[in-house]
C-alpha cells in the first residue's frame, strides 16, 4: 500500500524485519520442542536463540541465487548460529514458517483492526447520544418518507459497527492457527508436539489437518468479514456525502480553516473524507474474490495463492485500518445542522404525516381504499406546492366528514415519531444511556 494510506504501526506488520522476526522465533521454538524431544542437543537450540540474527541486504542478496526465500533467511542465519544450524528447520517445510508467520501477522493485523472499530463505536456512540432527539426526515429510495431523529441513524450504525467487531474477532479466532507438521502435512519427520510448542509460545492454535498449508477457507473468511466490515464505512460514508450535498445540507465533514475544496472554484466544500473512504472501500473488497479463489489449491500443496497474499494481504489490512481511522474522525469532527433539518423536513409542507392521516381515517371507520385515496389526493398538490397538507386536509369536505380539524392537526405532532427514541436506544446502547439521551 502507498505511503498516503498507511499507518505505521500497521504497515510496520508487513515490513521484512517484523516477517523475519517471526520466521526466526518459529525456528527458534521448533528447536526448544526439538531439544526437550532429545531429537537435537539442547546446547543448539540454545545457540539459535543466543547467536540467531538475520540481516534483510544478506537474504535478498542470498534469495537472488537461490530463488528461495526460506532456504535464503536460513543460510543467512546459519551464518551467525555457525555448525548448530544444521540442527534448525529439521524435519520442517516452508509453509510450516510461511503460514505460521501469515497466521501471526493477521492476528497482529486483526487487533488493530479490532482497536479501530471500537475508535468508531465510540464516535458513533457519543455523537448518537449527542442528536438522539435531533428530529430529521427519514428518506426511503432517495424520498421524504416520515420523521426520524439524526441520533437513531447513528445508533443504526453503531450497531452495524458492533457486529463488525464481532465478526472480526471471530475472523482473528479462526486464522491464528499454527502449522508445523512437514511435507504434505503428515508429521513424518516432525514430532506433533513441536507443532503444540510453536502454537502455545505464538499464541495460536494448531491446525487439525494442513496438508502442506493451512486451508485457505480460513483466509477467505478473514478477508471476507474485511471486506463486510469496509461496506459498512462504505454505507456510513455514503450517508455522510447524501447528507452534505447542498440541497440537503444536513450535517458535512469538518473543513478546517485554510482548507481549500476546489482548485477552480473558492467556493467548494467537497466530501472528500468521505468520498475517500468510498474508494478505499473497494480496495478492502477487492481482496474478497482472490482470497476465495486461494482455496482450490492442488492436491496437498501448490503456490498459486502466494504471490496473490503477498499482494493482497498487506494491502487490505493497511487500507482498512487508515479508513476505519479516518472514519472515527470523520464521525467526531461532523458538523450537523439541526435547523436545516427541520427546515428539510417541512419543505413538503407536512405531508411526512400522510401514514398518521391514513391509519385515522380508518379508524374513524373509512375503509383503507378510501382513506389513502383521500390522503394521496391532498398530499399530491401539497407536493406540488398548491398548499400546506395541514390546510388542504382540513379544506376537504370527504376528509371532515370523518376526523375534526383538532383530530386531523393531532396526527401533525412530531413527538409521536421520537416516543420509541428511548426504547431503541436501550436496546443499542443500555439502559443508562438510553436515560440520559431522553434527558
Amino acid at each position: 500500500m502507498i505511503p498516503r494510506y498507511s499507518r505505521p504501526k500497521m504497515a510496520a506488520i508487513w515490513e521484512p524485519q517484523n516477517r523475519f522476526r517471526i520466521w526466526f522465533e518459529i525456528e527458534a521454538h521448533a528447536c526448544d520442542a526439538q531439544a526437550e524431544l532429545g531429537v537435537i542437543p539442547k546446547e543448539a537450540a540454545r545457540a539459535v536463540w543466543e547467536r540467531g540474527r538475520f540481516e534483510i541486504e544478506r537474504i535478498d542478496a542470498i534469495e537472488r541465487e537461490t530463488r528461495h526465500d526460506v532456504i535464503a533467511f536460513l543460510t543467512n542465519l546459519a551464518e551467525h548460529v555457525g555448525p548448530e544450524a544444521r540442527f534448525v528447520h529439521q524435519g520442517m517445510t516452508s509453509s510450516d514458517v510461511l503460514d505460521t508467520c501469515l497466521a501471526v501477522q493477521l492476528t497482529q493485523a486483526a487487533d488493530i483492526l479490532l482497536a479501530d472499530v471500537e475508535a468508531v463505536m465510540a464516535a458513533l456512540r457519543r455523537r448518537a447520544l449527542e442528536h438522539a432527539m435531533t428530529v430529521c426526515i427519514g428518506r426511503s429510495h432517495g424520498i421524504h418518507a416520515e420523521p426520524t431523529t439524526f441520533g437513531l441513524k447513528l445508533a443504526g450504525h453503531f450497531a452495524e459497527f458492533q457486529r463488525h467487531h464481532a465478526r472480526l474477532a471471530e475472523a482473528r479466532r479462526e486464522i491464528a492457527t499454527c502449522a508445523i507438521s512437514g511435507a504434505v502435512g503428515t508429521f513424518a519427520n516432525i514430532d506433533p508436539r513441536v507443532e503444540a510448542h510453536v502454537a502455545a509460545r505464538l499464541g495460536l492454535a494448531v491446525e487439525p489437518v494442513s496438508t502442506q498449508v493451512i486451508p485457505r477457507d480460513r483466509h477467505a473468511v478473514f478477508f471476507a468479514t474485511l471486506g463486510v466490515v469496509a461496506s459498512g464505512i462504505e454505507r456510513l460514508a455514503t450517508e455522510i456525502r447524501h447528507l452534505q450535498r447542498t440541497e440537503v445540507r444536513e450535517a458535512e465533514e469538518y473543513f478546517a480553516p485554510g482548507q481549500k475544496g476546489s482548485s477552480a472554484m473558492p467556493h467548494k466544500r467537497n466530501p472528500v473524507l468521505t468520498e475517500n473512504l468510498t474508494g478505499l472501500a473497494r480496495v478492502v473488497r477487492a481482496a474478497v474474490v482472490p482470497a476465495m479463489e486461494n482455496v482450490a489449491l492442488w492436491h496437498e500443496r501448490d503456490i498459486s495463492h502466494s504471490a496473490v497474499e503477498r499482494i493482497f494481504a498487506p494491502d487490505a489490512t493497511i487500507a482498512l485500518d487508515f479508513a476505519l481511522a479516518r472514519m472515527a474522525d470523520v464521525v467526531e469532527r461532523l458538523v450537523v445542522y439541526p435547523e436545516r433539518m427541520r427546515e428539510n423536513l417541512e419543505m413538503g409542507g407536512g405531508i411526512v404525516h400522510s401514514q398518521r392521516v391514513l391509519l385515522a381515517l380508518t379508524q374513524k371507520g373509512a375503509s383503507r381504499e378510501d382513506a389513502y385515496r383521500l390522503v394521496q389526493r391532498n398530499a399530491m398538490e401539497a407536493w406540488h406546492g398548491r398548499g400546506r397538507f395541514l390546510d388542504l386536509l382540513r379544506e376537504d369536505a370527504e376528509v371532515r366528514r370523518w376526523l375534526s380539524p383538532a383530530e386531523i392537526e393531532a396526527q401533525f405532532d412530531l413527538a409521536y415519531h421520537t416516543r420509541h427514541v428511548g426504547t431503541i436506544f436501550e436496546r443499542v446502547f443500555g439502559k443508562e444511556a438510553a436515560r440520559a439521551a431522553a434527558e
